[in-house]
């Protein structure tokens, strides 16, 4: 599937985590493979809009006929990166009857007497399902670091934990799309002040935003041992530079747009003659 107009590389392939990544030193106010301005970077984001819709409906027809496939975009990120811009403008693109989005806050009292994966395995999406996870079970090896709530052991067999689970869910049928969205400590910043300054927006504001932005160098050894353990070749992490939001929304479409692709869709042909109900047509 060809590039849009603006794009050098495709930010599937630039944006990877591989070998030897290293998190600190990954630009965030950057748009890396695309030429454009942020003008040209919303025509992108409109005009692919229709190509994401096809392919997501063309899985959703698919399962309605036997299709085992499905896919599952995994959203990670500090306070304020992205994640519901991603959802909204990016996912709202899809039919939403073809959306199962989950979003996972702290566990409630019953969750926490299982193991960290159990609340997690009912959300994994059906056939023909675009399942989102707005924060995921990753959170129970990120703030369980920065916070000391699991020791090292632990924290070693969630990694291994959730290697297998996502293993399990491509072996049934599920393309794991994981996005972690890299926003700068000035950058949260500005957004912040920003939701303080507009009353439309102070529901998105939480004191313990501030708190949890001073253990910043903390968060981001926790993601990179995440991406040293759980970045895997059948479900690689993607790092997208978060600072442009108009470069993250587009580049994780196009990541999406990829990854569909490359499920081979077909628009299923049906369960019935139709020379016949071509001809009934004719006389109802």
């Amino acid at each position: 599937m060809s590039l849009p107009v603006g794009f050098s590389d495709h930010p599937s392939e630039l944006l990877r985590v591989g070998p030897g990544f290293v998190l600190a030193g990954q630009p965030t106010n950057v748009a890396p493979g695309f030429s454009g301005k942020k003008s040209d970077g919303a025509e992108t984001l409109a005009a692919r809009a229709p190509v994401l819709a096809q392919l997501q409906e063309q899985l959703f027809a698919e399962s309605r006929f036997g299709g085992t496939k499905s896919i599952l975009l995994i959203l990670q990120a500090m306070d304020t990166a992205g994640k519901g811009g991603i959802v909204g403008h990016v996912v709202g693109s899809v039919d939403p009857q073809g959306v199962k989005l989950t979003t996972f806050k702290a566990p409630t009292d019953e969750e926490k007497a299982h193991d960290f994966l159990w609340r997690v395995r009912p959300a994994a999406p059906e056939a023909g399902m675009f399942g989102v996870f707005d924060r995921s079970h990753y959170e129970d090896v990120l703030i369980h670091r920065v916070h000391a709530w699991a020791d090292e052991t632990e924290l070693q067999r969630r990694y291994d934990a959730i290697n297998d689970f996502e293993a399990e869910l491509v072996a049934a049928g599920t393309t794991i799309v994981k996005i972690m969205l890299n926003v700068s400590t000035e950058e949260q910043l500005e957004r912040l002040t920003a939701r303080l300054q507009d009353p439309t927006k102070y529901w998105k504001y939480s004191p313990t935003d501030l708190e949890e932005r001073k253990f910043w160098p903390e968060y981001m050894d926790a993601y990179q041992r995440v991406f040293e353990r759980t970045s895997t070749e059948h479900a690689p992490w993607h790092v997208v530079p978060a600072d442009k939001k108009w470069y993250a929304r587009m580049a994780v479409q196009e990541i999406l747009i990829k990854a569909l692709g490359g499920l081979n869709l077909q628009w299923p042909a049906g369960d019935f003659d139709l020379a016949e109900e071509r001809a009934r047509l004719k006389h109802a």
